[in-house]
């Protein structure tokens, strides 16, 4: 099989319409292309970025090898002339993002695109594929954990996963999203996810008794032993011969950081009882660890239960988003330059309201409140404008007008950052510990109305009166 070049994993019709571009004479036309949401899976308040640094990886090493060229030559499909062309093709424009951990909203553009067209048409592909992932798994472990309430979470889903970079790259967005590590080892080896785990029923299987696996994998692994305890019977078993290796292997050597896992069953009531036993045995500290298809609205019962859990391992419901499975980013036309420099705004419309795009190259800004910290309402303008930032601002809700919400005593902040300019990355990019330590502070910003999982409150992003100008012109135009 040949090697992967991802710079060709590109929708075909991408190539096609660069080859039309090509015979246009539209070499050194250069387009703005926005990467936005439209809603937030799960019906949540808000999402989370992720998936920009794989984006930047690709877009450096973005060519086409002399086996693509053959291939697509193969296809006969497209002049000579273009082929030579793309062999030598680099990416050569600019790129502004969103930087990986932020909390985003609906319409605001993630990540905007400035290059010759045919560059800009040709990385779309990647660009959707991987922020929409990454995105949408940061999103939804960040749900998980705030529903474990400050318990550690694991992300145990790679054999879920739909595919090997969904497992691995899931894991990273997990890590972002607030989980404290993975299952999977290749994460842990790229991007220094740290990899967790100790035994499956297998092991427990393999022994001619329970208590048996139990005292050989405390044996073997004294300072990380937590044994699963559902392989035959909990209560009767599990935690009784789990019980029995902690005292005689452990604890005789000092040793207390130990627990023991349930993956089965019911598990509010088995961790009440496990609880219970471990006490009386006066195993007070050891961990209760939790399993088993699991996801923040079964962890959020678990606790209005009185489970009694200590940590937890998500899978295949965090690491497929299970119950909202889509991002649904789009990559949009919305600007173009004219042979003056001049940018000329572009629109989508369609009799559905919520596919109307938002044209122009533009900039997103975050209100801050100066008492508490709370991020108060975005504002996305055209990128030229100018504001007084020291004066209030009044922001209109862009899907409600009559809403309105002023703010005053803030600080404003730019959401988006450069990382390519003229093709040279300009980015300094932060560690995954960075990221994901920026992500934990700013979804501390967030109201805990924004926070919630049910009906939160809808958070306000506004189009400034310049950009809303443009847009209903626009409308005019095409006769909405």
């Amino acid at each position: 099989m040949t090697e992967k070049n991802l710079s060709m994993l590109f929708d075909f019709y991408e190539m096609t319409m660069a080859n039309g571009y090509f015979n246009s004479g539209w070499l050194d036309k250069v387009a703005y292309f926005d990467v936005f949401f439209r809603r937030v899976p799960d019906g949540g308040g808000f999402a989370i970025a992720a998936g920009l640094d794989q984006v930047i990886e690709y877009v450096k090493n973005f060519r086409f090898d002399p086996a693509d060229i053959a291939y697509l030559e193969g296809r006969k499909l497209f002049p000579k002339e273009f082929l030579s062309y793309l062999s030598n093709l680099r990416f050569t424009g600019d790129i502004w993002a969103i930087p990986e951990g932020t909390p985003v909203f609906p319409n605001e553009p993630l990540l905007t695109v400035r290059a010759p067209a045919i560059q800009a048409q040709l990385i779309e592909t990647y660009l959707l594929l991987e922020l929409n992932h990454q995105s949408l798994i940061a999103t939804k472990a960040a749900r998980v954990v705030r529903a474990a309430q400050g318990r550690p979470v694991m992300e145990f889903g790679s054999r879920r996963a739909q595919g090997i970079d969904a497992a691995v790259t899931g894991a990273r967005a997990a890590y972002i999203g607030g989980c404290v590590g993975t299952a999977c080892t290749l994460t842990d080896e790229l991007y220094g996810v740290p990899a967790l785990g100790t035994m499956a029923h297998s092991w427990i299987q393999m022994f001619d008794s329970e208590y048996e696996a139990f005292r050989t994998y405390c044996e073997l692994y004294p300072n990380n032993a937590t044994l699963l305890v559902d392989t035959y019977n909990t209560l009767k078993s599990g935690v009784p011969n789990a019980i029995k290796a902690f005292k005689e292997v452990l604890i005789p050597k000092g040793i207390t950081n130990f627990g023991i896992r349930l993956d089965s069953g019911d598990i509010s009531y088995l961790s009440k009882e496990a609880r219970k036993m471990l006490d009386a045995a006066g195993l007070t500290g050891c961990r209760i660890t939790a399993s088993n298809s699991l996801d923040e609205y079964l962890i959020r019962d678990l606790f209005m239960q009185g489970a009694k859990i200590d940590a937890f391992g998500v899978g295949e419901r965090l690491i497929t988003a299970s119950s909202d499975p889509v991002f649904g980013a789009v990559y949009k036309l919305v600007a173009l330059e004219n042979d003056a420099g001049e940018i000329i705004p572009k629109i989508k419309v369609s009799e559905n309201t919520a596919k109307i795009t938002n044209p122009h190259y533009k900039r997103t800004y975050r209100f801050y409140d100066n008492q508490t910290g709370k991020a108060l309402a975005d504002l996305i303008a055209l990128h030229d404008e100018e504001f007084d930032f020291s004066k209030d601002i009044t922001i209109f809700d862009q899907y409600a007008t009559w809403k309105t919400k002023t703010v005053y005593d803030y600080t404003a902040r730019e959401l988006a950052v450069p990382i390519f300019r003229n093709g040279e990355l300009v980015y300094e990019r932060p560690s995954l510990e960075e990221i994901r330590g920026y992500c934990a502070d700013q979804i501390e910003t967030l109201w805990d109305e924004v926070r919630r999982f049910e009906n939160p409150h809808a958070y306000y992003v506004d189009l400034s009166q310049k950009l809303w100008d443009v847009k209903r012109e626009l409308l005019k135009r095409n006769k909405i």
